[in-house]
């Protein structure tokens, strides 16, 4: 029997015991696969905190970090089979499960940080939550993974700096034809690997947050970042629709209410880590940090745009509905 299918029975076994309506308190477990020092993890302890406090007492969130449950794909199909009440992914990953999600990944489509929230909280962003209710899961709330941005060995300036340079991105035909229409040679790639391809030349260049540059030392590899600003996609905390269902509505309406404060919670502690991520790679790693006129990427990739009107038109008046939300 594979590690997998292991933990899986281990977890079917034990995942609904504490879903019963008796007086014990119902333990939902929650699978993420960042440190305990990250912001996301932060925030989801003051979640736990206060959907035992508006429960009265009835929720307890169990939190297990650093991959603990497995990876973060294998977390989400236990979610979808009950055997895991609950765990964070993003929206990149979502697309293969739910269209509606790759509406995140469309690049330039936030014109700023404030405007991202004000869609995240909007009826637009709560009916995306909801969209993936057939697959097995519901989001509950979003959290921040920052703005991501090009960084390098070479400054980049503008899409013509991108011009054959392979670049590593994320496993999505999104982020994959983006850089095709900016000129660079997209490369898919595991990110546990990419420090070591953009050390060896592997890669030449990589795409991601300013704490990619700390946290992942990749500013000991990469000293030119360009903050194109590129993408705004959030991380998502999803919940099984087995697992929901199963929960009084008053705790239902507890945890919900609990999750978005907590979303708000982790949108200032991603705001103090960015800041200190900055100043960090800027002193102590000699990483120089370069502002770019967005314009010409901007204009770079609009074909994106037509495309998906033609071939996903449904897709394409969600988007068009997010531009024309904000102000």
């Amino acid at each position: 029997m594979t590690t997998h299918k292991l933990m899986f029975k281990l977890l079917t076994a034990t995942a609904l015991v504490g879903l019963s309506t008796s007086s014990y308190a119902i333990t939902l477990k929650l699978s993420h696969n960042q440190s305990r020092n990250h912001p996301v993890h932060k925030a989801m302890l003051y979640m736990a905190k206060e959907a035992a406090k508006y429960s009265d007492g009835d929720l307890k969130i169990r939190i297990y970090p650093n991959a603990q449950l497995g990876t973060q794909r294998e977390s989400l199909e236990l979610v979808q089979n009950g055997a895991l009440a609950m765990a964070k992914s993003n929206a990149a990953e979502l697309e293969s499960f739910d269209k509606e999600y790759k509406a995140f990944s469309m690049p330039y489509l936030f014109k700023n940080r404030e405007e991202f929230y004000k869609i995240l909280q909007s009826k637009i962003g709560q009916e995306i939550l909801q969209s993936s209710k057939s697959e097995g899961f519901i989001g509950l709330t979003y959290y921040d993974a920052g703005s991501r941005s090009f960084y390098a060995k070479k400054p980049i300036r503008s899409p013509a700096d991108l011009k054959g340079m392979k670049i590593r991105v994320q496993p999505s035909p999104t982020a994959v034809r983006m850089v095709q229409l900016l000129g660079g040679n997209p490369t898919p790639l595991a990110f546990g690997e990419l420090y070591t391809a953009l050390q060896q030349g592997v890669v030449d260049a990589a795409e991601n947050n300013v704490t990619a540059l700390t946290i992942s030392r990749h500013g000991e590899v990469a000293k030119y970042y360009s903050m194109d600003e590129h993408a705004m996609i959030p991380d998502v905390l999803v919940i099984s629709t087995k697992v929901w269902n199963k929960l009084p509505p008053k705790d239902q309406k507890a945890l919900k209410k609990a999750a978005d404060e907590s979303m708000m919670k982790m949108k200032t502690l991603w705001a103090v880590d960015a800041k200190k991520a900055i100043n960090k790679a800027k002193n102590s790693m000699g990483v120089k940090f370069i502002k770019v006129d967005k314009a010409p990427f901007k204009k770079a990739v609009q074909p994106m745009y037509q495309e998906l009107k033609q071939n996903d038109p449904k897709l394409y008046k969600l988007v068009d509905q997010i531009e024309k939300a904000q102000q």
